[in-house]
């Protein structure tokens, strides 16, 4: 989750809603990304998207049922989709979303032998988001 942070920080400095996602296979981290919505204008440009195909390309294929996403926000229904479709065997997510996460609508968005786990450097994380929606309103 250190090195998601680190991903978010980057995406803070960018001008983006501060998400980093980091892809890890066994102990080993495959794909890292950080949200370039407004930098690709693009709205699918999340770091869970980005990360995904940059690890489905690592590993030569489209599932990742061997690694693990960490994230520092809840991901969104969109990333949670995508995240079915890889079949990963863990997401672990800072900042719980109420607004657009994935649980607000449903946990079976995500693949059944996908395993959740919740808070991890929370506090961090919704400090980073905080401070970049605070100078957002400034």
């Amino acid at each position: 989750m250190n090195e998601a942070y680190k991903q978010a920080q980057m995406a803070f400095e960018s001008g983006e809603i501060p998400v980093g996602a980091v892809i890890v296979a066994g102990n080993r981290i495959i794909a890292k990304a950080f949200n370039q919505v407004e930098k690709l204008n693009d709205c699918t440009a999340h770091a869970e998207m980005i990360a995904i195909t940059s690890a489905t390309s690592f590993m030569g294929g489209k599932y990742l049922q061997d690694c693990s996403m960490y994230v520092t926000l809840e991901p969104c229904l969109m990333c949670a989709g995508a995240a079915y479709w890889a079949q990963f065997s863990k997401i672990v997510y800072a900042v719980s979303d109420p607004k657009r996460g994935f649980s607000r609508i449903t946990e079976s968005v995500l693949h059944p032998k996908t395993t959740v786990i919740r808070g991890i450097k929370e506090k961090e994380c919704a400090d980073l988001l905080n401070r970049f929606f605070k100078n957002l309103r400034e």
